[in-house]
Formats: C-alpha cells, sequence, structure tokens
C-alpha cells in the first residue's frame, strides 16, 4: 500500500507539472496547428486522422505527459517493467504490449505527429521537455518510499 501511494503520489506531481510547462510553452510559442497551415497553403480539404484540438501546437501534450510519467515511474519501478494496454479494448483495438514505460511513452508522443495534429519538433522537444520535467521531480521531490 505504501509503494501504491507513494507511486501514485510522485507521478501525479510529475503529471501535473508537465501540464503547467507544456500549456505555458503552447501559449509563449503560438503555434499553428498542421491542419491550419495545410487547409490554408496546400489542401483545403485535408483533415487528420486525430481531431485537431483547439490550443496551440508547440509543444505536444501527449509527449511532454507521457515523457514525465515515463521518467518518474522508470524511477520507481526500474527500465524492465513490461506491461499490457488493454484500454482501447473496448473499441475494437488489440491489446498493446510494452517493455518499458520508455517505450510506451514513445509510442503515444509519436501518435500525435503520425495523427496529424503534431510537427515533428513539437513531439521530440515535447518527449524531452517532458523526462527533463520527470528527472527534475525526481532530483528534488523529497518522499519516503
Amino acid at each position: 500500500m505504501d509503494k501504491t501511494i507513494y507511486a501514485y503520489t510522485k507521478t501525479s506531481i510529475a503529471l501535473m507539472d508537465a501540464f503547467i510547462s507544456c500549456w505555458d510553452e503552447k501559449y509563449r510559442s503560438n503555434l499553428i496547428r498542421p491542419e491550419t497551415l495545410i487547409n490554408e497553403h496546400i489542401d483545403e480539404d485535408w483533415q487528420p486522422v486525430l481531431q485537431t484540438p483547439p490550443f496551440p501546437e508547440y509543444t505536444s501534450g501527449h509527449s511532454v505527459v507521457s515523457g514525465a510519467a515515463a521518467t518518474t515511474l522508470t524511477d520507481i519501478f526500474g527500465d524492465q517493467f513490461s506491461f499490457d494496454d488493454d484500454t482501447e479494448v473496448a473499441y475494437g483495438l488489440p491489446i498493446r504490449s510494452f517493455s518499458s514505460f520508455n517505450e510506451a511513452a514513445d509510442e503515444a508522443a509519436i501518435s500525435r505527429m503520425y495523427g496529424g495534429i503534431h510537427y515533428r519538433v513539437a513531439v521530440e522537444v515535447g518527449v524531452k521537455q517532458g523526462r527533463d520535467l520527470g528527472d527534475f521531480v525526481i532530483d528534488n521531490l523529497q518522499m519516503e518510499n
């Protein structure tokens, strides 16, 4: 029970700080989404696979949050923590298997580019931003495990 509370608390702090950090950058840089750029300059009928969110593009929220969570969870459970994700089975998608939290974070991050709602740089910088934030939480949060 104590390790569960420790893991939830430490990861939740990293997640909330990741959201704050990401949205601060989104509204500082205020970069337009690929859909807007493509519709205005290339193809007015183009639509991404994923629905475009109504806030600035850079950095990718999924990338920042996934990077922060993966870094924190890896610190707690180790880098070789394999797990299955069955959260999308109800929607007809298969179970996803991962060998580590970092592998899952990388997949979640790049999916935003493949889905057409982020540029590659927003994903790559976002993952780094999240991992750096996760490291900051690990280095500065004083908690007993």
